[in-house]
């Protein structure tokens, strides 16, 4: 079986690509720019044909969600017109397609955690392009996966988990808000799911309940507590360490407004797929142990277990 995910720097690309490596019964090919860039439509088609994929996987996408406040054609023409040529070329190759969405789709303003018939509302450019992006994909190729995620982290590229261990090296105390809650999510785990997804998806045919899906970690926190986690961690195997000092999200004012509830179920997905995402906590720790002992060069980059604890202390 072979996997083509668009772009290669993305987080949920290189987790794709390294937990297909050395296994034999799937192959995953980052598909990017300059051969497929999402904001020149003209080059998706081909680039995804010359990786004859079984399954595309879209995760690329335009992720500055302060910035597409001032980038709004931009940001539409690579989450949602993008996105639908990569659904459309999907179909045009007779494959499936697995879309990454977002939790900005919501407003944020539920009790309780967001289920997959839930309205959706952006608050800002971001979400509605992602929202946007859905709609086309739907109407691109019947044969789709739409993921939900949120709160993306894993050893790649930027992310919050970085952030904390970069700003923890060079001070003593950071600010974190504390009155927006979700669900931490890694990226690694989102590549687990996927690749155990993908073969109800091209076996037989059989397989009727393609649509939209909620797919993020296990339990809840608030950013705050999510930073004292990732940073009680670090400490323990000797990474740089920070007190984190909760604030509101008014003390921390951005361009694009954030939902303030981000909780999803998941619920769906464990149901039709037989597959639940870790907890939280168990899955922030292994990419802070590795992320650790990578800087430390304790490690090669695929060898950190955060189960190593008792042999490292």
């Amino acid at each position: 079986m072979r996997l083509a995910v668009t772009g290669r720097e993305g987080q949920v690309a290189a987790s794709l690509v390294e937990a297909a490596r050395g296994r034999d019964d799937v192959e995953v090919v980052a598909v990017g720019r300059p051969a497929l860039d999402l904001a020149r439509p003209d080059t998706v088609l081909a680039a995804l044909e010359a990786a004859r994929p079984d399954i595309v996987v879209s995760a690329a996408a335009y992720t500055a969600v302060d910035q597409a406040e001032d980038e709004k054609d931009l940001a539409f023409a690579v989450n949602a017109t993008g996105a639908g040529k990569v659904a459309q070329a999907a179909a045009r190759l007779g494959v499936p397609v697995i879309h990454l969405s977002t939790d900005y789709v919501f407003d944020g303003a539920k009790d309780g955690a967001y289920v997959e018939t839930d309205p959706t509302a952006p608050l800002g450019v971001y979400g509605a392009s992602k929202l946007a992006g859905e709609e086309a994909v739907a109407a691109a190729n019947p044969r789709h996966l739409i993921l939900r995620t949120a709160w993306v982290y894993s050893p790649f590229g930027r992310n919050f988990v970085k952030t904390m261990l970069r700003l923890a090296a060079d001070r003593d105390e950071i600010s974190v808000v504390a009155d927006q809650w979700g669900n931490p999510t890694s990226a690694l785990d989102i590549a687990d799911a996927i690749l155990h997804a993908a073969p109800k998806l091209v076996g037989d045919g059989s397989f009727a309940a393609f649509g939209v899906y909620h797919l993020a970690g296990e339990g809840d926190t608030n950013w705050s507590g999510f930073a004292r986690h990732i940073l009680d961690t670090s400490r323990a195997f000797g990474g740089p360490h920070a007190k984190v000092r909760d604030i509101a999200t008014a003390d921390y004012p951005t361009k694009a407004r954030r939902p303030q509830n981000s909780r999803l179920s998941s619920a769906k997905f464990v149901e039709a797929f037989g597959w639940q995402a870790p907890g939280w906590r168990e899955s922030a720790e292994k990419v802070v142990v590795r992320l650790v002992r990578d800087d430390r060069g304790l490690c090669l980059p695929s060898g950190c277990d955060a189960t190593d604890r008792h042999r490292q202390a």
